[in-house]
């Protein structure tokens, strides 16, 4: 065997059983072997011993907002989630570029050095992606349009897609085009986008106030759109759920990424698997606002590709992902913790077509992150989530 081999108390491959006493061999930035570490040893290899902790995949954040990093502690709760948001986007009015990448580039800085290995992040403004990348840090960019009045919707869809054909490509940074959400996206914007493949995510189901709004068409969302001056614009409510209405929009399609889901349905849940649609849950920042818990559970049986976000400083207090499989194990205690595990890896992976990444397998990606411990552990597992330990980024 060749290549650096790196040996802990526990391996978690995550596409199989955990290893104690496991090691990697790393070559060329890819995955050479795994194994036990006494294989490697008896090889004549040498093996780089990292103690008693827990190797693993580098993490996915599959959701989170970067650019909002400026906005830690900024904004309060609030209410309710309509009053939080016209917050959030007064808050926005004041920003400056360069406060914006200086926070941006430190958030993403301390994501990496804590094992995130990549990132679903959303961003209006595109102006911190080299960050991203300087970061180290595998990212896909979606281009979050906004536009509840019909008349502009070809002029939103034809600025962002001159926005992104003028940016510099950039390794292991990709940008897709995102709509933010039923309630703030026309139908012709979202027919635009359709044309050309997408949206690749949304905001979806996330609040009471959005699935008020779309079933019967009042509630605090229109104090919103008024206060933003689109309240002249008709809307006829389709009077269903917020799932219900994407799919009658063809919004719903295999690959789409929808962000909270808290109010699906266990039918919402069922559609969301026929169609292919896998799901980001933040339960920090859902606690934050107050909307509810995702149905997480549910979805899993349902056949859906649930994986975790943060969602951005300015809802949740930090951005490991950690910090939300802990939040759900608390939750949900009973659910097994590979399946916990897995959301911020395997499923993080696939849900940004980064199949290269989220297990420890021969001819994946070397990005891995370790958990230290001071002595010997039990259960790497109940470890990774009862544990206040940071992860960090390991380079071969």
């Amino acid at each position: 065997m060749t290549g650096v081999f790196l040996a802990a108390g526990w391996v978690l491959p995550v596409s199989a059983a955990p290893i104690r006493d496991g090691a990697v061999a790393v070559e060329d930035g890819r995955i050479a072997w795994v194994g036990p570490a006494e294989t490697a040893e008896r090889s004549g290899a040498e093996v780089r011993d990292l103690g008693a902790g827990v190797l693993l995949p580098g993490l996915v954040n599959a959701h989170c907002h970067l650019e909002l990093s400026h906005l830690a502690g900024a904004v309060a709760a609030g209410s309710g989630f309509s009053e939080w948001v016209g917050a959030l986007v007064s808050a926005r009015s004041s920003e400056s570029g360069e406060q914006v990448r200086a926070a941006a580039g430190s958030a993403a800085l301390g994501m990496a050095a804590a094992g995130t290995a990549a990132v679903g992040d959303v961003s209006n403004r595109l102006e911190h992606l080299d960050l991203l990348a300087a970061a180290g840090l595998r990212a896909v960019v979606y281009h979050e349009l906004i536009g509840w009045d019909p008349a502009r919707a070809e002029a939103v869809l034809a600025a962002a897609e001159a926005r992104v054909a003028a940016l510099k490509a950039l390794p292991g940074v990709a940008v897709e085009l995102a709509a933010h959400a039923p309630h703030s996206v026309s139908p012709e914007l979202f027919a635009a986008l359709r044309r050309r493949g997408a949206p690749e995510s949304l905001h979806l189901a996330e609040s009471p106030d959005e699935e008020r709004f779309l079933r019967s068409g009042d509630g605090p969302w229109c104090g919103f759109l008024e206060s933003r001056g689109l309240g002249h614009v008709p809307f006829v409510a389709p009077g269903t759920s917020a799932v219900r209405y994407a799919d009658s929009l063809g919004v719903l399609h295999p690959g789409l990424l929808a962000v909270h889901c808290v109010q699906a349905t266990p039918d919402d849940c069922r559609l969301l698997a026929e169609r292919g649609v896998s799901v980001a849950v933040c339960p920090r920042s859902n606690r934050f606002l107050g909307v509810g818990l995702p149905p997480v559970a549910e979805m899993l049986a349902a056949g859906v590709n649930v994986c975790v976000g943060t969602d951005s400083l300015a809802s949740s207090p930090s951005l490991d992902v950690l910090d939300d499989l802990r939040a759900l194990h608390a939750e949900l205690p009973d659910m097994p913790p590979s399946r916990l595990l897995e959301m911020a890896t395997v499923n993080g992976a696939r849900a940004l077509g980064l199949g290269d990444l989220g297990a420890l397998a021969p001819g994946k990606t070397a990005a891995l992150a370790f958990l230290a411990a001071q002595r010997r552990i039990k259960d790497p597992l109940a470890y990774l989530l009862h544990s206040t330990v940071r992860a960090t980024r390991l380079v071969a």
